[in-house]
């Protein structure tokens, strides 16, 4: 047991996770293509139409996702942040820096598909609505990450500031999960609970989990081809990189 536990810490080291990401990228592309199709074709071809939404209904199998993945890819980033804050472990803050751009995009994909379903549905693109307000917010905190980071020179300093702002802004993220039931909003309740079974047809509700995991595995894909990245330019004045760039 020991043994295992020393060769996982081995790969917290920017050096060693270097080689495992690009090894495993590959993979997370190809699960991304293969959940893709498999959801698309679901989604829009097999599930059925809706009986009251019609077939403008479909959006929810790209917005659903893209909500769940930009909450979710927030607890992660702030989760890295704060390993690396408490830990002052390098790859933790690249980790961190490497997913916040990823769930800014899909916080956008959210609220972008959300007033294109908005419109038919409330007759608005937009209104100030408890989950889209918070939504927002979420943009706003990954968007305020990357600059807070960017801002600063010093890596290291950069990734304790951004921590920092992480870890403030979690509590936006169960703000964003129950609005719907702490407030009156226009907001329809989730057709998904873990309690109760799902108020949508099986087809339906297949399409939506494919659509789920082929928007997480390329979320992992992209921020494992970033952080690569990351690790080159921190780490572009060491002898192991410039061994690997020869």
């Amino acid at each position: 047991m020991r043994q295992s536990v020393i060769h996982w810490f081995r790969f917290a080291s920017p050096q060693s996770f270097y080689p495992l990401a690009g090894r495993m990228i590959p993979w997370f592309w190809a699960a991304t293509a293969a959940f893709g199709i498999a959801g698309l074709w679901i989604s829009f071809f097999v599930a059925p139409t809706d009986a009251q939404q019609g077939e403008g209904y479909r959006i929810i199998f790209i917005h659903v996702p893209a909500s769940w993945m930009s909450m979710f890819l927030y607890l992660v980033m702030a989760f890295w942040a704060g390993l690396g804050l408490a830990l002052n472990t390098r790859l933790s803050g690249m980790m961190a820096q490497a997913l916040a751009p990823t769930g800014a995009l899909m916080a956008a994909l959210s609220l972008w598909t959300g007033a294109l379903w908005g419109k038919p549905m409330w007759g608005a693109w937009w209104v100030w609505d408890a989950r889209l307000t918070s939504e927002l917010l979420l943009l706003f905190l990954y968007l305020g990450f990357m600059a807070l980071q960017a801002a600063i020179d010093d890596p290291r300093r950069a990734d304790k500031a951004g921590a920092i702002l992480a870890l403030v802004g979690v509590v936006n993220i169960p703000i964003i999960y129950f609005s719907v039931k702490w407030w009156n909003t226009l907001h329809q309740g989730s057709t998904i609970n873990l309690t109760k079974a799902p108020s949508m047809a099986q087809t339906m509700l297949w399409g939506m989990l494919l659509m789920a995991l082929c928007f997480w595995m390329y979320s992992i894909a992209v921020a494992l081809t970033r952080v690569r990245a990351i690790i080159l330019e921190r780490e572009r004045h060491t002898e192991w990189v410039k061994h690997a760039l020869e």
